[in-house]
């Protein structure tokens, strides 16, 4: 089975759904990843290339494939048309071919993850023929909770993996990104990021997990 995840910037593949994709290469899937913006030209030191080297070594340690990066500027991308981020990931779709789709929760304070939820959603338009039967949608500490509350589209998950034998991949690859973590109680800190995920966990009788929103569910 194939699987593709599709995020704003380098890191949040693995803050996301990193057990899960791991979990996905240890079943023996191929796991794809996109990542729209680079991260990094909105701050002062726009290290972009040593961003971009951090995300071929997380996905490297999670077993996934290399990350494809379409360069955009972070920050930056409600300033590109939505027609050509949706076709840009429709052109990544087409090649990756994948059965389930992972990407932010619609519902985001970082502006980069809506754009890219909702460029997502349509990408994945559920056309006669379509590989895609499944989205799910994932939250991206430091980011998702500290949305503005509207009770139609807090992050309300349904679907929770069991990332028991994979949350120390999850913690491992997390280090590549260590330039972007923070000192606890910083919810992107790694302290946060594995209490998070026992949590999540113990919530659905787990010893970890991670949480996912369901955005489409097609059994054919």
């Amino acid at each position: 089975m194939n699987i593709a995840v599709i995020v704003a910037h380098p890191d949040d593949e693995v803050l996301g759904a990193g057990g899960t994709m791991a979990r996905h290469v240890k079943e023996g899937h191929a796991v794809h990843v996109l990542i729209v913006a680079d991260g990094e030209t909105s701050r002062p030191d726009r290290a972009v290339d040593k961003r971009a080297q951090a995300a071929a070594n997380a996905a490297r340690t999670l077993g996934a494939e290399p990350p494809r990066l379409l360069g955009l500027a972070d920050q930056r991308l409600d300033t590109v048309p939505l027609l050509d981020v949706t076709q840009a990931i429709e052109r990544f779709l087409a090649e990756a071919a994948p059965s389930v789709v992972y990407t932010h929760h619609p519902n985001d304070l970082n502006a980069d993850h809506c754009i890219v939820a909702r460029a997502v959603m349509t990408a994945c338009r559920p056309l006669p023929g379509s590989a895609v039967t499944a989205i799910y949608g994932f939250e991206t500490p430091s980011s998702t909770e500290w949305a503005p509350p509207d009770a139609a589209e807090t992050f309300v998950p349904a679907r929770f993996v069991d990332i028991s034998d994979t949350l120390s991949v999850k913690m491992a690859a997390l280090k590549h990104y260590d330039a972007e973590m923070r000192p606890f109680p910083h919810p992107r800190s790694y302290e946060a990021i594995e209490a998070l995920a026992r949590w999540r966990g113990a919530t659905a009788g787990m010893r970890a997990a991670e949480a996912f929103v369901v955005l489409r569910d097609l059994l054919r």
